[in-house]
């Protein structure tokens, strides 16, 4: 059985889609810096795909009496049309700086930068109020050793 225009059709963009995917898309080359830094780009990709087609059937190959296609009954290929494509889109979306003092993000979304700031604060947030809450309970116990100590000299 022959290949089916439509195959030919996505087997090619496929190909050509295959050829644009690499791990370097979403994680760029490296840039080595003159402090021997490197730097190193992250971005967001989506990729698209259509395909299509249709067999056509001139008006005069038409069987009035079965309602069939003379292509269909007799083994004859139908007029094809068709069309496929895609599209690609890059975002870069951060920076990844490693250096000898560790790695560092630089984000250019700042709905991203808050959701980090927010992890990278709460740990302090955490800290505070436990401080808080031990103060508290520090004032609470040296009150309530004045109360005692003001009941036992005045027990009236």
């Amino acid at each position: 059985m022959s290949e089916h225009p439509i195959e030919g059709l996505m087997k090619t963009a496929m190909e050509n889609l295959k050829q644009m995917i690499d791990v370097n898309t979403i994680i760029g080359d490296p840039v080595e810096t003159p402090d021997g830094s490197v730097i190193l780009t992250v971005s967001k990709v989506g990729f698209g795909f259509a395909a299509g087609g249709s067999e056509f059937n001139n008006s005069d190959q038409q069987n009035h009496g079965g309602g069939q296609q003379q292509g269909q009954n007799s083994g004859e290929e139908l007029p094809f049309g068709g069309g496929s494509g895609g599209g690609v889109s890059i975002t870069p979306i951060a920076f990844l700086i490693v250096g000898s003092t560790g790695v560092k993000t630089i984000h250019l979304d700042n709905s991203t930068h808050l959701y980090e700031r927010l992890l990278d604060l709460a740990p302090g947030v955490v800290e505070k109020i436990q401080h808080m809450m031990n103060n508290k309970n520090r004032q609470n116990v040296q009150q309530n050793q004045q109360q005692n100590q003001n009941q036992q000299q005045n027990p009236f």
